[in-house]
C-alpha cells in the first residue's frame, strides 16, 4: 500500500508557472482522478508524482518518505502512456515480463507471472502474437499487464483511452474498474480530460485549472455541491445552464446555474427563450432553447417530447434544484 503526499509543489518552464503551491493527499487504495482543461497541470502533477519532470519547490512523500530527490526508477511507480509504447519486435508476452528480465529471474518464474497476469487481463489467447497483430484496446491491456508485472505501490495512468474509439473506451473504464476491485491495495492516479471517465472510475476527483486545484471530492460531491462556477460547468453533461444579468438578479446572485435534468418547461416559469433544436437520444430528449447568449440552455425531459422550433417557453428550476454564484464565481447560499 502506498500513501502519497504533494505538499507546496510548484511548477516553472523558465517564465511560465505551470503549477501554483499544490497540496493534495491521496490515501493507500485510492484511485484519485485529475480533471481539467488542455493545459490546467494534470499531467504535469502526474509526471511530477512519478520523476519524468523535476519540481520547481514543494516535496512529494509516499508512506512518509521523501521522493521528489531520488530517481524515478527508485521511486517503485508504474506508469502508463496512451501511445502503449511497446516494443514491435517482442511478443506480447515478452513485452509484459521484461522488468522481470532485467531481475534476471528465471524463465519458467517469468512465464509464470505473466500467464497470471494475462488470465487476468483476459490475454491468454494473445500472449505469442506481436503487437501489430493486437486492437487498441488489447495493446492498452498489454501496457497494463507489464506495469503490473513490476508490482507497483502505485499506478499513474495518463490518458490512457483517449487513442480509443467512443465503444472501446467505455468498455475499457470498465476494465480498470475491475483491475482495481482486483488490487485493492493499489493506490491508482489517473488523468483525463474526459469529466465522463473520471464520473464512472474515480473514488475522488482532483478539479484543476491553470495549476491550481479547484476542488477535490468524491464523483457526487463534486455534481451536487459544487464550489465555483468552473467545476460546476466542467462536472456534468450537457453543462450546467447560466443565468446571468437581470435572469440572475432576481435570485440575488451573479451567476444562477440549473442543471439540464433539473430545468423545466413550465407557464409560469420566470426565464423566457425559442426552442432552437430537439435531440431525440431515446430514454431522454434535450430540448435547446435560445436565451440571447453565447450558448443556448438546455433541458434534459424524459422520453419523447414534441417541442416546435420556434417556439417561445418559459422556464424555471425544478423544486428549487439551482446554484448562486458570486462576482469571483464562488458558490454562494441560495436564497430558497
Amino acid at each position: 500500500m502506498a500513501e502519497l503526499k504533494v505538499a507546496g509543489v510548484s511548477k516553472s518552464y523558465g517564465s511560465l508557472q505551470v503549477l501554483h503551491d499544490v497540496d493534495l493527499d491521496i490515501s493507500s487504495g485510492e484511485f484519485v482522478v485529475f480533471v481539467g482543461p488542455s493545459g490546467c497541470g494534470k499531467s504535469t502533477l502526474l509526471r511530477s508524482i512519478c520523476g519524468l519532470e523535476d519540481i520547481s519547490s514543494g516535496s512529494i512523500h509516499m508512506d512518509g518518505n521523501r521522493i521528489d530527490d531520488i530517481e524515478p526508477s527508485a521511486r517503485n511507480i508504474a506508469m502508463v502512456f496512451q501511445s502503449y509504447a511497446l516494443y514491435p519486435h517482442m511478443t506480447v508476452a515478452e513485452n509484459m515480463g521484461y522488468s522481470l528480465k532485467l531481475k534476471r529471474l528465471p524463465k519458467h518464474e517469468i512465464r509464470a507471472k505473466v500467464e497470471e497476469v494475462g488470465q487476468m487481463l483476459e490475454l491468454s489467447p494473445y500472449l505469442d502474437r506481436l503487437p501489430r497483430a493486437l486492437s487498441g484496446g488489447q495493446r492498452q491491456r498489454v501496457a497494463i499487464g507489464r506495469a503490473i508485472l513490476r508490482n507497483p505501490r502505485v499506478f499513474l495512468f495518463d490518458e490512457p483511452l483517449s487513442n480509443l474509439d467512443a465503444a472501446l473506451r467505455v468498455h475499457m473504464r470498465m476494465e480498470l474498474v475491475k483491475l482495481k476491485k482486483d488490487l485493492p491495495d493499489t493506490t491508482m492516479i489517473y488523468v483525463t480530460h474526459d469529466q465522463h471517465e473520471a464520473m464512472t472510475m474515480a473514488d475522488r476527483i482532483v478539479v484543476l485549472r491553470d495549476g491550481v486545484i479547484e476542488q477535490i471530492g468524491a464523483p457526487k460531491e463534486l455534481y451536487d455541491r459544487p464550489d465555483t462556477l468552473f467545476v460546476a460547468q466542467f462536472i456534468g453533461s450537457p453543462k450546467m445552464n447560466l443565468m446571468v444579468g437581470t435572469d440572475a438578479a432576481r435570485f440575488g446572485a451573479r451567476t444562477v446555474g440549473v442543471r439540464p435534468e433539473h430545468m423545466v418547461i413550465s407557464a409560469d416559469g420566470c426565464w423566457e427563450g425559442t426552442v432552437t433544436h430537439c435531440e431525440f437520444l431515446g430514454a431522454d430528449t434535450h430540448v435547446y432553447v435560445s436565451n440571447n447568449s453565447d450558448e443556448p440552455w438546455v433541458i434534459r425531459e424524459e422520453g419523447h417530447v414534441n417541442h416546435s422550433v420556434g417556439d417561445v417557453v418559459r422556464l424555471k428550476p425544478k423544486d428549487g434544484h439551482y446554484y448562486c454564484f458570486d462576482e469571483q464565481g464562488k458558490r454562494v447560499p441560495s436564497p430558497h
